[in-house]
């Protein structure tokens, strides 16, 4: 009888998962801390006058308010993976809260807008939403 081997690339899924857990594992104690850093920085540096670019269009601040806080969630929820939903909200809704009303009362040219804190909680919705599904379909494969 003929014995078939089969290749470890046989299966991609299971070394896209395998490829995925470590990354994960390996950077995610550094990765939080360093970006919620940056993104304390960066909401709070003093406004700077906006030159205005081929690929700006209105509202282009909201959708980037969305993204970081999208960013935040999904590296807050890879690194406290079995925090509760409500635990979750309270600290990042509660941090992107503090940041706008830091905002405004810093007076150093930013402002607090409430649009902005509907983004960051839309896109702190949005990460939790889909680590859940990244890690029902990782325990699928």
């Amino acid at each position: 009888m003929l014995k078939t081997q089969t290749s470890p690339n046989y299966y991609p899924q299971k070394n896209i998962r395998k490829l995925l857990d470590n990354l994960i594992n390996k950077y995610s104690k550094i990765t939080l801390p360093i970006y919620w850093a940056f993104l304390t920085y960066m909401l709070l540096r003093p406004g700077v006058e906006n030159k205005e670019y081929f690929f700006m269009f209105p509202h282009l601040d909201k959708l980037i308010h969305f993204t970081i806080f999208f960013l935040l969630g999904f590296f807050f929820r890879v690194r406290f993976p079995k925090v509760s939903l409500l635990y979750y909200f309270l600290i990042l809704v509660s941090y992107a809260l503090l940041t706008e009303i830091l905002q405004d009362t810093m007076n150093w040219g930013r402002s607090l807008e409430f649009l902005d804190a509907v983004a960051d909680t839309l896109g702190l919705s949005l990460a939790y939403y889909i680590y859940n599904r990244y890690v029902k379909f990782q325990n699928r494969i």
